[in-house]
């Protein structure tokens, strides 16, 4: 089965940047380039967490509105929310009002603080876990990896919530952690020129 569709350039991309018009372009700009910014980081890992048990589409064609809502998603800004502001995005339509997920956010916005105090960055922790290219299996054949689990189960025993190894495997892709475009997909060349130029944290 291809993995691989023809982008209107007529050159090869990823298949699932066909699923909706506005995959294209997040599929040719951002999925798989490599982030070192600390609240784009923590904006990823709170949107993987609203699409839990929905779709990515979904989730982008609300990113606007929930980076209206969680102020760009400034993690210091969002650590000093109260009730008050549950309630608030608890009636905005122009996101996901799940009262779990947005309370995750917030509680993630405080161990994002504390890990920040300790490591110096959320990148610099972030990229630690950043696996071996050579031992990846082929892109898109699984859904979690040994780095994933790994992960995972450092930040919820810091106390994170919603960071299941599937979530963090799908952040590691679109973050860059991991080059996961298709072997014959014309951006995966791209993806993997700026991980070599790009200067890892720590």
């Amino acid at each position: 089965m291809s993995t691989t569709i023809t982008g209107p350039d007529g050159k090869l991309r990823c298949q699932w940047c066909s699923a909706a018009p506005e995959f294209l372009a997040y599929h040719d700009i951002e999925w798989g380039f490599p982030v070192g910014d600390d609240q784009r980081l923590f904006e990823k890992l709170s949107l993987e967490a609203f699409q839990s048990g929905l779709s990515w589409r979904t989730i982008l064609a609300k990113r606007e509105n929930f980076r209206k809502a969680f102020h760009r998603f400034d993690f210091d800004r969002i650590a000093r929310f109260t009730q008050r502001d549950v309630d608030r995005l608890l009636q905005d339509e122009g996101i996901i009002r799940h009262r779990g997920k947005i309370e995750a956010v917030i509680n993630n916005a405080q161990r994002a603080q504390e890990l920040v105090g300790r490591e110096g960055s959320l990148a610099a922790f972030l990229w630690r876990f950043e696996p071996d290219a050579a031992s990846l299996p082929r892109p898109q054949t699984v859904t979690t990896s040994p780095e994933s689990v790994a992960l995972s189960k450092e930040l919820k025993k810091q106390g994170w919530k919603f960071v299941g190894p599937t979530t963090v495997y799908a952040f590691m892709q679109a973050m860059g952690l991991i080059n996961d475009h298709a072997e014959d997909c014309v951006i995966r060349a791209r993806v993997q020129d700026a991980r070599k130029r790009f200067a890892r944290p720590g």
